[in-house]
């Protein structure tokens, strides 16, 4: 027998039992599967890290974690946690989902969307965009999220430039790596995605000297994490820059009194450009943990000395 514990809040229980069943079943896992269960006879954790378990001492045979975010910044430290953790990746819904917000307001912004839907004086301006490929677009960030991304935005035309830690190849994307390699990432974007995960060393990576190097008008797009951005100095920028999209910020809610709300300069989007769907999702899970009982190797770990 299997046992599996269902580590999240009750809403998110609601949500995920039934799918969670249905991909379990379909695995034929002999298995039990739970909110409470004996600390000592838990075999897998799915997980989420707003969850009351912190301590994962007591769950002395478990296998591994299963974070049902995608972001695992809350619990890749936890010194408490010494079973494998994976993050979760699922192209049918969370990647599906950045594509089509990171495609929308990518191209909101490139065909200046903005101008013709907020029009009160009723301004008859018919000078054309350019098209895509003379859009120079820059993406931060090439994990699965960066590279799906990347990917959409080269097919419809744009010319895409990725930046990352380690260097990459893409077919039909420009990779950069190193803190050389941003500034020339910067130097020519006419709009930059953030998508970088959020650790020590992504803090701020758009800070005042990152965000000098980009031309004047250029546009910011963040569905990433906050902390990559250094709000103080993205709002003495803002004056010479076009705008700044941002779904994710340091507090969230953002608070009601941040100047991020009343500038004309920014749009506050909360924190939907991507969501973990429970049906998708639930498929994820299950075929990792049947994986796991196979003796195979799990899918989507975590590297704890990188942090995502």
């Amino acid at each position: 027998m299997t046992n599996i514990l269902f580590a999240a809040s009750q809403s998110a229980w609601t949500k995920y039992e039934t799918h969670l069943t249905t991909a379990l079943d379909a695995t034929g896992l002999d298995y039990t599967l739970a909110t409470d269960l004996p600390a000592d006879q838990v075999d897998y954790i799915i997980y989420a890290p707003n969850a009351t378990v912190q301590d994962f001492t007591p769950y002395t045979r478990l296998k591994a974690v299963m974070n049902l975010w995608a972001g695992v910044e809350q619990v890749v430290n936890n010194p408490t946690l010494t079973a494998p953790l994976t993050r979760m990746v699922d192209a049918e819904g969370l990647t599906q989902g950045m594509v089509e917000w990171v495609t929308g307001h990518v191209l909101r912004h490139h065909l200046g969307m903005d101008a013709h839907i907020v029009n009160p004086d009723q301004t008859w301006d018919d000078t054309p965009p350019p098209v895509a490929k003379d859009r120079p677009v820059t993406i931060l960030g090439l994990g699965v999220l960066g590279q799906a991304c990347a990917s959409q935005l080269s097919r419809i035309g744009f010319s895409v430039t990725g930046w990352s830690r380690s260097q990459k190849d893409i077919p039909g994307i420009t990779c950069l790596s190193g803190p050389e390699g941003l500034r020339h990432a910067l130097l020519g974007a006419q709009i930059v995605v953030l998508l970088l995960p959020d650790t020590p060393a992504t803090e701020n990576t758009l800070d005042a000297d990152a965000l000098a190097a980009l031309p004047d008008g250029a546009v910011i797009v963040n569905p990433g994490r906050g902390t990559l951005i250094d709000d103080d100095a993205l709002l003495a920028a803002l004056p010479r820059l076009g705008h700044a999209t941002l779904d994710t910020f340091r507090t969230e809610p953002l608070p009601k009194d941040h100047p991020y709300w009343s500038h004309p300069k920014v749009t506050v989007t909360p924190h939907i450009a991507s969501a973990t769907r429970p049906d998708s999702a639930a498929r994820v899970i299950a075929d990792n943990i049947a994986r796991a009982e196979r003796g195979e190797t799990l899918h989507h770990l975590v590297d704890r000395a990188a942090g995502y």
